[in-house]
């Protein structure tokens, strides 16, 4: 079991815990929960959670990390660059040097650091248009791991993913029991052992009829494209005016209990 005492989550809305709601309206996610798995196992863990949504990777870099920098964690999660790829125009090969700055800045700085690839996108409608840069991208974050002995968690890889029950309603981010899903994933790549399995199918799920999901379909464009779309077009944010929701090094406290995995 390593010794990790500090953990800082830097990132965007998949490590923020979008889709997963908390029973108060908040939002838990991934991070959340694992912070309080491993809090479990190494008392007085203390964690910070810097992502937020809609972030860009630069923002990422420029806000976050240097947070990072000067805590020197013993352990750092960094995802971004998701956000970069959909936006059209965007050049995945720059996106993917960026990334690899971070890395290297977190790694001199003594961190250990983890990252996380792309989940395949392809059951999606409103991301998976955008898959073959995801995947490019993806092959990128295999190499730079490589080279600076950070470890990886790979989305892609996950085929319980591929389920749209993963998924939230607005189907850019993780469900509850997507995040918890990829919480065991991550726990494995840092060697702790869990007593579920993330490889596991979802139960059986009855077909919905064909009108029900063209209902489906209209609601989702209204609620949730429509608005994605004309944020594209003004460079809107869903992050703007809002603060980190663990924005400094604390211990996991019993009050701060999420679900569970």
């Amino acid at each position: 079991m390593h010794g990790w005492d500090s953990w800082i989550a830097i990132g965007d809305s998949f490590t923020e815990g979008m889709g997963d709601v908390s029973d108060d309206g908040g939002y838990v996610g991934w991070a959340d929960r694992l912070a309080e798995m491993l809090a479990a196992r190494r008392p007085g863990l203390r964690y910070a959670n810097l992502a937020l949504r809609g972030k860009m990777l630069q923002e990422i870099i420029d806000e976050q990390v240097p947070v990072a920098l000067t805590a020197r964690p013993d352990l750092v999660t960094l995802c971004g660059g998701g956000n970069d790829i959909i936006t059209p125009g965007t050049d995945v090969d720059d996106v993917a040097a960026l990334f690899e700055t971070a890395v290297v800045a977190l790694r001199e700085a003594g961190c250990d650091v983890v990252v996380f690839t792309g989940p395949d996108p392809k059951v999606q409608p409103l991301i998976r248009r955008f898959r073959g840069k995801v995947a490019i991208y993806n092959g990128h974050l295999h190499a730079i791991a490589e080279r600076h002995g950070a470890r990886l968690v790979d989305l892609w890889s996950m085929g319980v993913l591929h389920d749209r029950r993963s998924w939230c309603d607005d189907r850019l981010h993780f469900s509850s029991e997507g995040h918890r899903r990829i919480v065991l994933r991550t726990a494995e790549v840092l060697d702790f052992e869990v007593s579920q399995d993330w490889r596991e199918p979802l139960p059986a799920e009855a077909r919905k009829p064909w009108l029900r999901l063209r209902q489906d379909d209209l609601a989702w464009t209204t609620t949730h494209l429509i608005p994605w779309v004309r944020r594209q077009i003004t460079g809107e944010s869903l992050g703007d005016g809002l603060h980190p929701k663990r924005p400094e090094l604390a211990p996991v406290k019993g009050d701060d209990r999420t679900a569970g995995v």
